[in-house]
């Protein structure tokens, strides 16, 4: 897998807590030399230092990618880091019921998500944040689920972009369904419109019997679909070593299928390895398993504390593969962005976090007969027949809510 360092992890109680204990200068020089964390079969274009590397095998995959193109998925992560902090802040102010953070698995989602056509379907699970973004999700809607106001404020058809899952694994049988149909109604292999399906899950996940079941199908009916696992290096609180006894990607060849690992925290790397995948299954050749090798910087949830069970050694290594950093270090370096254009998506973060406060403070709730609609494609009669008694009921209260 990655370093032994790494996957040394504290007992409860063995150790300082993650905001006392600090990195040696030894280690601070290993982490910013580790650009191979994650084994030798790491796809990684872009290091940690923001130096091109290159890789004869995925190179083509992002050929198109200039100076544009890369200033624009820097302005993607910043944009979508922001958005999250300030989800996360919300949430502490006692204005989101809970918040699942996404800090430093930008490059992963980004890449993924500016991967996929228009035409293919993305099932996600609940810290999709920045593929949510690459498919026209708003924020602000993002927030309306975690506030509990609604469920899913976007259409997912329009979007092509599920509800987010918060039963764990769950949405990789969905996604394996939905990729199934797509092979059966023949949208697969006719190109320009072939589609494919992309899954996102965590590694804890992988523990989960759903995914081996979407596993199992896909590879059975070859089905269009990415499992593209975000390899965060903890399930809550427990490492990933203590899941499974190889890497992760390996676990496809049980099931018959390329499984493959790229570094997570390499915005280039991933868009290539996902173009890569979303092209084998849209031609036909079955499902793909990507393991993006990332790190969670923050806690699982708001309701987490990662105190508890890990070093700030760990962590500050990490911060040194910074996702956003290496690209912004790259564009400097290549002359690709004047400090101009970092003070400008800046300003436009400000704005967007600002834009997002106004909305989370002054937010509605729904209407009562929310809970109600968009429950199934069609009408209902025992279902409308409960509305109108629970309307009727409410209407005896004065001024017609309770």
């Amino acid at each position: 897998m990655s370093s032994p360092e790494q996957w040394t992890h504290p007992e409860p109680g063995g150790g300082p807590a993650a905001t006392a204990a600090k990195p040696t200068p030894e280690q601070v020089i290993a982490g910013l030399r580790a650009t191979n964390e994650g084994g030798a079969e790491l796809v990684e274009l872009l290091t940690p230092e923001g130096e091109r590397v290159a890789n004869p095998e995925f190179d083509k995959f992002v050929a198109d990618i200039g100076a544009e193109e890369l200033r624009g998925l820097y302005r993607d992560m910043v944009l979508v880091r922001r958005a999250d902090r300030e989800g996360n802040a919300l949430q502490r102010q006692g204005q989101l019921g809970i918040w699942v953070p996404l800090l430093g698995q930008e490059a992963a989602q980004i890449g993924a998500g500016r991967a996929l056509k228009p035409q293919d379907m993305v099932f996600p699970s609940y810290r999709e944040h920045g593929v949510a973004w690459c498919r026209g999700v708003k924020p602000e809607q993002i927030l309306a689920t975690f506030r509990g106001t609604q469920h899913s404020e976007w259409d997912p058809v329009e979007h092509r972009f599920h509800p987010y899952t918060i039963v764990i694994g769950n949405q990789v049988v969905n996604a394996t369904g939905y990729a199934m149909g797509q092979k059966f109604e023949g949208k697969v292999g006719n190109e320009p419109d072939a589609e494919a399906t992309m899954v996102f899950f965590g590694d804890g996940a992988t523990s989960q019997g759903d995914v081996h079941e979407g596993f199992v199908w896909a590879a059975v009916y070859d089905a269009p679909v990415v499992f593209y696992c975000q390899n965060n290096q903890w399930a809550i609180s427990e490492p990933t070593e203590r899941q499974s006894r190889l890497p992760l990607y390996q676990r496809a060849r049980g099931y018959g299928f390329p499984g493959i690992r790229v570094d997570g925290n390499d915005v280039l790397a991933c868009l290539a390895v996902s173009r890569w995948a979303l092209e084998e299954c849209r031609s036909g050749n079955g499902p793909v398993l990507i393991e993006a090798f990332t790190y969670r910087m923050d806690a699982h949830t708001t309701s987490d504390d990662p105190t508890r069970y890990r070093l700030s050694d760990e962590l500050e290594a990490w911060k040194l593969k910074d996702p956003i950093e290496r690209v912004r270090v790259h564009l400097v370096r290549s002359g690709m962005a004047e400090p101009e254009f970092f003070d400008e998506v800046q300003l436009e973060a400000d704005q967007l976090a600002s834009e997002l406060r106004a909305y989370c403070f002054n937010m509605p709730d729904p209407p009562a007969e929310r809970i109600f609609s968009k429950v199934y494609a069609g009408g209902n009669p025992l279902l409308e027949r409960e509305r109108d008694e629970y309307l009727e009921y409410l209407a005896g209260f004065e001024g017609g809510a309770h």
